[in-house]
Order: structure tokens, then sequence, then C-alpha cells
């Protein structure tokens, strides 16, 4: 059964809904990230004993917390041992191929960031 339309109204047009805005982030809380800064690249890694091997483009000495971060790879740890030509270094330099202690797998060309 149809209904009649009551004369004289016009039917009001629907408004489209404004989509929802995500919320913006906080950027007190962007502030507070720590600074990464990149250091070198991950140019080996070797997996039964753990130790990558880091081509630096910055200084880095032991007790600093770094960042490696690549396609599959990101973590944070700390510093804890490092070595030039088999023999144990407390920092290295700019240009340096340091061997590294990590705490999980890396992939070559992962990237290395001091943070803080």
């Amino acid at each position: 059964m149809v209904k009649a339309k009551a004369k004289g109204k016009k039917a009001k047009p629907v408004k489209a809904k404004k989509p929802v805005k995500a919320k913006k982030e906080n950027k007190a809380a962007e502030k507070k990230k720590p600074e990464e800064k990149e250091i070198g690249k991950v140019t080996h890694y070797f997996d039964g004993i753990n130790v990558a091997v880091v081509e630096l483009t910055a200084a880095l000495k032991k007790g600093d917390k770094i960042k490696l971060k690549g396609a599959t790879t990101d973590f944070e740890q700390k510093v804890e041992s490092m070595q030039i030509e088999h023999e144990p270094v407390d920092k290295a330099k700019k240009g340096d191929a340091i061997g590294m202690k990590v705490a999980d797998r890396v992939r070559p060309n992962d990237r290395v960031y001091i943070v803080g």
C-alpha cells in the first residue's frame, strides 16, 4: 500500500555526514621521544654467535643505547661488547668496522641509531 504525500510539504534533503577526523597525537608526547641519530649500518651478521659487523659513520662507545632498525628488524639494546680486529675496545670512531654482540638477529643494510 502506497501512502499519499501530504500536499504542500517538501521532503527535506538528507545531509551527508562529515567524516570523523582522526585524533591528533599530543605534540608534547612527540617531544618526549628520544632523539635517534644514524651512526652506521650492518654489513654482516654471524648467526651462531649473534655478532653483527657494523660500519660506523659516527663515534660509538661501550654503554651507549642503540637502536637497530630494518625491514624486519626493530629493537633497542645497550652496547655491552665491541671488537675491532678481534681486540676488545671501549670506543670506536667514525670509519671503523666493529664487531658487536647483538640481542637479536639483524640483516645486512639494517641501520644503527644512537638513542638519547
